[in-house]
Order: structure tokens, then sequence, then C-alpha cells
């Protein structure tokens, strides 16, 4: 008889309240866990399909009191339709190239994400992040990541988007491009070319992340028809009616096996 060791438990703690970042007045807070045992892939691929975000070694998913604003949202690949302004996205950056490269931090990439940063987020956190803390977001993984970056004719670094290997799919973890080059619509030609990638793999999905119909910086994610959002347990297809919903769409996501608190 061979002894196979019991699998070890998963943890899972709520942080502290803090501002939402998305919706202003509101509180957020999360549902984290570690992902650093020997199948973390694995359960990273469990955590994923169940609504839960990566950031280095930690999974996590918004518990917010009262609110359930961030919806999780993938596009099944097979079925995706681009629309005529996706099309024009795509006209716009012909000669834009998208290379997938090792998840290591360079200091190109990380010019271009300071220069994003205090374009567009010049109040938030990562404004203020060194070339130190941008490695440990790229390299700091327990799972299969890549850096897709895209590079105009010239070889220019203009757009760069972190990306995890699912065992069913790619998951946009964090993208950032040039902020002077707004009309080309860099981060929709990030999502497209994620979209490509996975039907080359054989792969049936791109997880987005959370779509969030009440902040402006999240809600073009349903954009991309036909999408896929987890309500109540349970993925299915984003609807004209949840776009325009007479009372908000609700999620929640349960802790798949311990759940503790600090």
């Amino acid at each position: 008889m061979t002894y196979k060791p019991p699998r070890r438990p998963q943890f899972f703690y709520t942080t502290a309240p803090l501002p939402c970042p998305y919706v202003a007045g509101r509180i957020e807070r999360k549902v984290v866990t570690e992902i650093t045992s020997p199948d973390a892939e694995s359960v990273h691929d469990r955590l994923s399909r169940a609504g839960f975000r990566r950031s280095h070694n930690i999974a996590y998913a918004p518990v917010c009191p009262g609110c359930n604003a961030c919806i999780p949202i993938r596009i099944p690949v097979a079925t995706f339709q681009s629309s005529r302004t996706q099309r024009r996205v795509l006209r716009a950056n012909t000669g834009v190239e998208g290379f997938d490269v090792p998840s290591r931090a360079t200091p190109e990439q990380f010019q271009l994400f300071q220069r994003y940063q205090r374009a567009r987020h010049g109040d938030g956190d990562m404004a203020t992040m060194s070339f130190y803390d941008y490695r440990a977001m790229v390299e700091d993984t327990p799972i299969e990541t890549f850096v897709i970056e895209f590079r105009d004719p010239h070889d220019h670094l203009i757009g760069a988007c972190l990306t995890d290997r699912l065992g069913d799919g790619l998951s946009a973890v964090y993208s950032f491009f040039a902020p002077e080059l707004t009309r080309q619509s860099l981060g929709t030609l990030a999502i497209l070319w994620l979209i490509a990638r996975t039907r080359e793999l054989g792969l049936p999905y791109v997880y987005l992340g959370y779509w969030v119909p009440e902040s402006r910086k999240m809600a073009y994610k349903a954009s991309f028809r036909p999408s896929e959002v987890l309500i109540s347990g349970a993925w299915r297809i984003l609807t004209e009616a949840d776009l325009h919903p007479a009372a908000p769409l609700t999620h929640r996501t349960a802790p798949l096996i311990h759940a503790s608190t600090a």
C-alpha cells in the first residue's frame, strides 16, 4: 500500500477595512490566502475559477460589507466576436507586435510602468513603487507567469501585460502602457492579444479579473462579448439585462476549504 500524505489545508484570512479604490465612499475588505504549497498551480486554478485574483504569492477576493460591485468576468475565446470598435483598435495598432517574455523585471519596463502610474494613478500606492517593488510584483510568483511586451515598429516598448498561465486559460494580472498613446487603446489591444494567444494554446478562457459596472476604470471589461460572469457560485453568460439591471447583480466568493480571520 502506498502512503499518500493528507493534503495541506488552505487557510483564508480577511483583511482590515480600507477605502475602496473603485467606488467612492465605500469600504473594501478582502479574503486572502497564500499559494505557496507544492501544488500551488492547482490551488491557483481552483481559486481562479472561484473568482480569486493573484498578487505575488497571495490569492484574494472581495468580501466587502454591504457591497457586491466587483463581479468576476472571463471571456470564452471560442465564441468571442470582436466589435467594430475593437477591430478599429487592431487597425490603429498595425505594426505593433506582442512578445511573451519571461517574468523578469527590466529597467525599460519599469520606466514605462512609472510613466503610466504617474499619468493615470498619481494618487495611488503604486505610483511610489521602487524598481525593487516592481521586480517583486513581476517575479514573486509561485506559478507559470510571463510578461507580454508590446513594441512599435521602432522596437520601442509601449505596453506590457503581466499574465498568468492557468489550466483553463490565461489571466491578465496587470497591464500598463504609454500614457500619451491613449488613442491607440493599448489596454484593449492587450486583451485582444490574450484572446488570440489563448486560442492558439487551445485553452478556453481569458480571465479579466473584476468587472465593476459602477467604476469607469473597470466597466470596459463588459465590452468583450460574449463574456461570462460568476454569479452565486456559477459562471454564466453576461446578458444585456445584466448591463442595465433593475437590481444589482450579486456575487459572493465562498472560501473553498477552511477560513480563519485575522
